[in-house]
Protein backbone atom coordinates (compact mmCIF):
# COMPACT_ATOMS: atom_id res chain seq x y z
CA UNK A 1 0.00 0.00 0.00
CA UNK A 2 2.93 2.44 0.57
CA UNK A 3 4.70 2.02 -2.71
CA UNK A 4 1.45 2.92 -4.33
CA UNK A 5 0.76 6.16 -2.51
CA UNK A 6 4.94 6.54 -3.16
CA UNK A 7 4.31 6.38 -7.15
CA UNK A 8 1.06 8.91 -6.77
CA UNK A 9 2.90 11.50 -5.45
CA UNK A 10 6.55 11.03 -7.44
CA UNK A 11 4.21 11.28 -10.89
CA UNK A 12 2.43 14.69 -8.93
CA UNK A 13 5.90 16.51 -8.11
CA UNK A 14 7.21 19.02 -10.14
CA UNK A 15 10.58 18.35 -12.33
CA UNK A 16 11.90 22.20 -11.40
CA UNK A 17 11.69 23.68 -8.04
CA UNK A 18 12.57 26.82 -7.07
CA UNK A 19 15.08 27.74 -4.39
CA UNK A 20 14.12 30.25 -1.82
CA UNK A 21 14.71 30.41 1.75
CA UNK A 22 12.80 31.81 4.61
CA UNK A 23 12.92 35.19 4.37
CA UNK A 24 13.01 35.88 1.02
CA UNK A 25 11.01 38.27 -1.05
CA UNK A 26 9.07 36.29 -3.50
CA UNK A 27 6.74 36.69 -6.29
CA UNK A 28 4.43 34.17 -7.24
CA UNK A 29 2.74 33.99 -9.75
CA UNK A 30 -0.78 31.88 -9.94
CA UNK A 31 -3.43 30.61 -12.31
CA UNK A 32 -6.53 31.86 -10.78
CA UNK A 33 -10.00 30.75 -12.78
CA UNK A 34 -12.89 32.75 -13.15
CA UNK A 35 -15.86 31.22 -14.98
CA UNK A 36 -14.23 29.72 -17.90
CA UNK A 37 -11.64 31.99 -18.34
CA UNK A 38 -8.12 31.72 -16.36
CA UNK A 39 -5.59 34.80 -15.92
CA UNK A 40 -2.57 34.90 -13.95
CA UNK A 41 -2.66 36.91 -10.45
CA UNK A 42 0.60 38.19 -8.55
CA UNK A 43 1.13 37.68 -4.90
CA UNK A 44 4.19 39.17 -3.78
CA UNK A 45 5.22 39.18 -0.05
CA UNK A 46 8.02 37.99 2.32
CA UNK A 47 8.20 34.00 3.13
CA UNK A 48 7.63 33.28 6.84
CA UNK A 49 7.76 29.18 6.63
CA UNK A 50 8.60 26.67 4.50
CA UNK A 51 7.21 23.18 5.96
CA UNK A 52 6.90 19.25 4.79
CA UNK A 53 8.76 17.16 2.21
CA UNK A 54 7.89 15.74 -1.15
CA UNK A 55 4.82 16.71 -2.30
CA UNK A 56 3.22 17.83 0.37
CA UNK A 57 5.33 20.83 0.84
CA UNK A 58 4.01 24.06 1.12
CA UNK A 59 5.05 27.45 1.93
CA UNK A 60 3.47 30.71 3.40
CA UNK A 61 4.14 34.06 2.37
CA UNK A 62 2.92 37.36 3.93
CA UNK A 63 2.30 41.25 2.26
CA UNK A 64 0.55 43.88 3.42
CA UNK A 65 -2.11 45.13 1.65
CA UNK A 66 -3.72 48.30 2.54
CA UNK A 67 -2.65 47.99 6.22
CA UNK A 68 -3.78 45.11 6.47
CA UNK A 69 -1.24 41.73 6.60
CA UNK A 70 -2.72 39.09 4.30
CA UNK A 71 -1.27 35.59 4.03
CA UNK A 72 -1.21 33.18 1.98
CA UNK A 73 -0.18 28.99 1.85
CA UNK A 74 1.03 27.82 -1.59
CA UNK A 75 1.62 24.22 -2.11
CA UNK A 76 4.92 24.35 -3.43
CA UNK A 77 4.56 21.34 -6.17
CA UNK A 78 0.91 22.26 -7.12
CA UNK A 79 -0.25 22.97 -11.06
CA UNK A 80 -1.58 26.26 -9.63
CA UNK A 81 1.69 27.61 -8.99
CA UNK A 82 3.13 28.81 -11.92
CA UNK A 83 6.36 29.77 -10.98
CA UNK A 84 8.14 31.46 -8.00
CA UNK A 85 10.89 34.52 -8.61
CA UNK A 86 13.12 35.67 -6.23
CA UNK A 87 12.66 39.49 -5.67
CA UNK A 88 15.44 39.96 -3.35
CA UNK A 89 16.95 37.47 -0.37
CA UNK A 90 16.71 37.71 3.29
CA UNK A 91 19.12 37.06 6.09
CA UNK A 92 17.30 35.79 9.01
CA UNK A 93 18.12 33.29 11.97
CA UNK A 94 14.99 31.73 11.94
CA UNK A 95 13.27 28.80 10.43
CA UNK A 96 9.78 30.42 11.02
CA UNK A 97 8.80 34.12 11.17
CA UNK A 98 6.27 34.28 13.27
CA UNK A 99 7.33 37.26 15.03
CA UNK A 100 6.76 39.57 12.02
CA UNK A 101 2.95 39.26 11.99
CA UNK A 102 2.51 41.47 15.38
CA UNK A 103 4.88 44.47 13.81
CA UNK A 104 3.98 47.16 10.86
CA UNK A 105 6.55 49.54 9.54
CA UNK A 106 10.08 49.38 9.20
CA UNK A 107 10.85 47.01 12.64
CA UNK A 108 8.32 44.27 10.11
CA UNK A 109 11.21 44.57 7.76
CA UNK A 110 14.04 42.02 6.79
CA UNK A 111 17.50 42.25 6.06
CA UNK A 112 18.41 42.12 2.80
CA UNK A 113 21.32 39.24 1.96
CA UNK A 114 24.70 40.39 0.87
CA UNK A 115 26.64 37.85 -1.06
Amino acid sequence: MNNIIKNIEDAQMKAEVPQFNVGDTVRVSAKIKEGNRERTQVFEGTVLKKQGTGVRATFTVRKISNGVGVEKTWPLHSPIVEKVDVVRRGKVRRAKLNYLRERTGKSAKVKELVR
